[in-house]
């Protein structure tokens, strides 16, 4: 008989901080000829796995080629985007992950980092895939098993090369993620957005968003879009003659009726009414700058004495 017996040491030091560092989600995408590569950020580290074909990360000023068995590590808050090959389309995993910063692989620059595997690569896969069969099938404790999957993958990483991290609490987490969509609503107020795309964008649950959104700014991320499509369009009524009909569909309001519904709601008076009175201002404010027809000519005391006296 042949024994060979372990004893796990307690107190060995794990080089994963897993009190701070969360997997927030995990997404699988694919190139196709609709992909737009537009810059972007993001209020977590993200960890991209290159699963096949091969293309261009773009940040930072840098472009830096990508391909199969690549892992790449962008910070939080670094602008980015990826842009595939049209011929060897892209493909990837990516975790979004808390807590984390990169601060060096085997390339990489500030905020970001580039680990070129040639077989071991593997090893890291079989765990990326069956963290994903867990999210898919969501069977009991399924959040767990992902959390620490996400924690070997790390482990792995720091294992196979130069990668090494810092490992930072998230304060005010909900700050970075409303800032985002604050930051995207005031850029694109004028496109047909939901509350689930907004979501999409910080990547939280629309119940969340509204929450931490109306803590964070004390309106809802909806009130705040129409706040800035409002905003916009007390320019369009002041300075042009568009029709209310107009100015709605140019600014993303499903009908004339619901933007003089908003704009009351905001401003508490009817588009037409602020039109009005607008106009009347400017005509006022423009008869006064006219110059005088009787302009006053230089008086005497005495005049100024006689005039006084009646």
């Amino acid at each position: 008989m042949s024994t060979s017996h372990y004893v796990i040491d307690p107190l060995a030091v794990n080089p994963v901080d897993r009190s701070v560092t969360k997997l927030r989600y995990v997404t699988v995408t694919r190139y196709s000829p609709e992909w737009h590569s537009l810059f972007h950020t993001h209020p977590c580290a993200e960890l991209f796995y290159v699963t096949g074909g091969s293309g261009h990360l773009l940040l930072d000023g840098n472009t830096v080629s990508i391909g199969i068995n690549d892992v790449i590590i962008v910070n939080s808050g670094i602008e980015h985007t990826e842009k595939s090959s049209e011929d060897d389309p892209l493909e990837y995993i990516v975790m979004g992950v808390d807590g984390m910063d990169v601060i060096s692989g085997d390339d990489g620059g500030d905020g970001y980092s580039i680990i070129h595997f040639q077989t071991d690569g593997e090893q890291i896969l079989f765990y990326l895939r069956r963290l994903l069969q867990e999210i898919e099938t969501q069977l009991p404790g399924y959040n767990t098993v992902c959390q620490d999957l996400l924690e070997v993958v790390l482990l792995l990483l720091m294992r196979h090369s130069k990668f090494t991290v810092t490992f930072i609490p998230v304060v005010h987490k909900s700050s970075k993620e409303c800032a985002v969509v604050r930051r995207y609503i005031e850029n694109n107020f004028k496109q047909n957005l939901t509350l689930d795309d907004l979501a999409a964008i910080a990547h939280v649950s629309k119940y969340y968003l509204s929450h931490a959104f109306s803590r964070e700014y004390g309106t809802s991320p909806i009130n705040y879009l129409l706040s800035c499509r409002v905003q916009e369009s007390i320019h369009l009524l002041s300075e042009t003659s568009l029709s209310l009909s107009q100015i709605a569909g140019m600014l993303g309001f499903s009908s004339p009726s619901y933007f003089s519904q908003s704009f009351r709601r905001i401003q508490g008076v009817s588009p037409m009414s602020y039109r009005k009175q607008a106009r009347k201002s400017d005509h006022a404010a423009d008869w006064q700058d006219e110059p005088n027809p009787f302009p006053a000519h230089n008086a005497s005391s005495e005049e100024v004495s006689f005039n006084t006296d009646l």
